[in-house]
């Protein structure tokens, strides 16, 4: 008797555990993700298009009328209201289309890329570890950075810059003909790759670790995983992401404004234009962006996988 019921147990185990180790495919990380991601974009961008402006410097181009004076610059709602009232509403989305585009690329890259690293490193019931949930996050910054990442923030800083003075661009399309030409593919679509995959690197797996591990507590404790309870833990992720990585946006912003700079010239210039603090400038307009984005792109993303996966 005791056997026969050490049989049954044995054979439902199985059962048991490819029941809690249903994974996302990667046909539906890959759609799931860029429905996220360009929805994500398309809600928060007038908060990037502020923070970008606030982090590229004045320059002798910049005309009389700039919306980023310095008394205005701490407060992006304020910034937001001048650039609309001066320059007018489709101001705030120059250069959105690119992104939207990117976005919604490098989010499919990004939730591809980590699930399937997920997908070999969780343990036998689909759970994964902090270090192993940082890891993968990691990894799918570096891929997304060098397969969409890099070109598609090297144009939008180059269009925002660009909107600063006199225009030399006069469509997204012909601004990335004019760098390509001017500068080449590696220059023009890949000036800084280093500190921009570093940036994407610490932002995945800050982001990416967080929400997991977040996500896990919330099983641990029977938290219902609705749309309210998404929302908030990635916008949790995004607050803490903005604040451990905003050196590194700094840097990459100035390395791929219009004006070329180093690595070394960037932090320079940013450390002698106001010290160390400066680093983090452009943090609050990033905040109000990341927190809405990070709890828009995983809610987004986890309802789409339910409507797909019906049986996870």
């Amino acid at each position: 008797m005791a056997e026969a019921q050490l049989s049954t147990i044995q054979a439902e185990a199985p059962k048991k555990q490819a029941k809690a180790k249903a994974y996302v495919s990667p046909g539906v990380s890959l759609i799931a993700g860029g429905v996220a991601g360009g929805v994500e974009a398309m809600c928060t961008y007038p908060f990037e298009f502020a923070k970008t402006r606030l982090q590229l410097r004045d320059s002798p181009s910049t005309s009389a009328s700039s919306t980023t004076p310095k008394q205005m610059t701490r407060n992006p709602l304020i910034l937001i209201r001048d650039i609309v009232r001066i320059e007018g509403i489709s101001a705030l989305y120059t250069g959105c289309t690119t992104l939207v585009v990117g976005t919604a690329f490098k989010a499919s890259v990004r939730f591809l890329t980590f699930d399937s690293i997920k997908n070999a490193l969780a343990d036998e019931k689909g759970h994964l570890s902090k270090s192993s949930g940082i890891l993968a996050g990691m990894m799918a910054g570096c891929v997304e950075s060098v397969v969409a990442v890099t070109p598609t923030e090297r144009i939008k800083t180059a269009l925002i810059d660009d909107a600063k003075g006199p225009k030399r661009f006069r469509s997204t399309t012909h601004g990335i003909q004019l760098l390509i030409r001017e500068q080449g593919l590696r220059r023009g679509l890949y000036q800084g790759l280093i500190p921009t995959t570093m940036k994407q690197s610490a932002t995945s797996a800050v982001r990416m670790g967080t929400y997991n591990m977040l996500k896990e507590s919330a099983k641990h404790y029977n938290i219902p995983l609705n749309g309210v309870t998404t929302f908030g833990i990635g916008s949790v992720a995004g607050i803490i992401t903005v604040y451990a990585t905003q050196p590194f946006d700094t840097i990459k912003t100035r390395v791929q404004g219009t004006q070329k700079a180093t690595i070394n010239d960037a932090v320079a210039d940013v450390l002698r234009e106001a010290g160390p603090k400066g680093l983090w400038k452009g943090s609050t307009m990033r905040l109000g962006r990341l927190f809405l984005s990070g709890g828009i792109v995983f809610s987004v993303y986890e309802q789409v996988v339910k409507a797909l996966s019906p049986g996870n």
